[in-house]
């Protein structure tokens, strides 16, 4: 398929800039991919839909504050810091994003913090935008991480026009999130309470966990026509035991298997082995799914309303068929839900 056959047209206003007050209280369209019937609840309505001993899958990424502003020495231009990974704990080494990058050029340094609590040094240029930073801090590395962090904002998606705010550090996040290491939020999953886990439990719904580092590469531009010419970046993945006993189980069992999120959906197919089973992994997977493709694990998915021309939509349409998918964000966008991050659910079931 062509990149220009993801597009659609939606108002300015339908991008969420903050949450819903509750966590599960978002509207949720329901598709049906057999049928194409088309429903509308809300969200925590989600567990009418599943039954005991299906499977729910999440991802338990955690989201760390990864965006700083400095000052460069002698000018003091500010620059705008993303943190992506950090490369080497001892020393303090980090691959980062920088805007301006035409101000930064190795030998650089910069200035973070009212009274400069943070100094960094620009050792490598690695792309257009990239750089690779040693931070200068004499002290442990929690130490470092503390000071580091401190001074970080939550990265919010850019659709997102204004400042994270000290809620926003709660809010981008799922409540589930355990292992560091993520600068976008696997967002289906914020729509989960303790409540509603609590009442998916209850009801014999079992749940899983694996880890997909969700990195910045979701949000680049796909710039080809031709989408089996793009690249997916590699973003970094844990697949444990415990998950995979979970989903084999269910599968074995003709169960449903829920993906909560596109990275579960990625990351389920990347640990895929045979008759739908999946195995420890542990890695990195640069999967980008569009259509046609054939899943062979998960049978439902939750789901937010992705932007027009984003990867997230397009493996989303893999997953719920590509028209009955465009037609329902076409009802959706008629009926004024929510776009992005902060924005309402889609629940795609048989």
């Amino acid at each position: 398929m062509k990149l220009s056959e993801f597009d659609y047209k939606h108002p300015a206003d339908a991008i969420a800039q903050f949450p819903a007050e509750n966590r599960d209280e978002a509207r949720m369209l329901v598709l049906h991919r057999n049928s194409g019937e088309i429903e509308h609840r809300n969200f925590k309505e989600i567990i009418e839909y599943f039954d005991d001993r299906d499977a729910m899958v999440f991802n338990d990424t955690k989201v760390f504050p990864a965006k700083l502003y400095g000052n460069k020495e002698k000018t003091g231009a500010q620059i705008e810091v993303f943190l992506l990974r950090e490369l080497n704990s001892d020393q303090h080494l980090w691959d980062v994003l920088v805007d301006p990058a035409r101000k930064i050029r190795i030998g650089n340094k910069l200035y973070f913090g009212e009274d400069n609590t943070l100094v960094a040094e620009v050792i490598d240029n690695t792309t257009s935008r990239g750089r690779t930073l040693r931070f200068l801090f004499d002290g442990s590395h929690d130490e470092f991480k503390k000071v580091l962090y401190n001074l970080g904002l939550t990265p919010l998606p850019s659709y997102i026009k204004r400042e994270p705010t000290a809620e926003d550090e709660k809010n981008y996040q799922t409540i589930f999130a355990k292992n560091e290491g993520a600068v976008a939020a696997p967002t289906a999953g914020m729509h989960f309470s303790r409540e509603l886990l609590k009442r998916f439990e209850i009801k014999g719904v079992e749940m899983g966990y694996l880890t997909l580092h969700i990195g910045l590469g979701i949000f680049d531009n796909v710039e080809v026509e031709d989408l089996t010419k793009h690249k997916m970046p590699s973003d970094q993945l844990f697949v444990e035991d415990q998950v995979c006993d979970i989903v084999n189980r269910a599968k074995d069992d003709k169960r449903k298997v829920c993906a909560v999120g596109t990275s579960v959906l990625r990351a389920l197919e990347t640990a895929n082995s045979t008759l739908g089973h999946i195995k420890p992994f542990e890695g990195w997977t640069n999967k980008f799914i569009f259509p046609p493709y054939e899943f062979a694990v998960a049978n439902a998915l939750v789901t937010n309303f992705q932007l027009p021309l984003s990867t997230m939509l397009m493996t989303v349409c893999a997953f719920g068929g590509y028209k009955k998918v465009m037609t329902a964000y076409n009802v959706a966008v008629k009926e004024g839900y929510k776009i992005g991050a902060y924005g309402d659910a889609m629940l795609i079931i048989d």
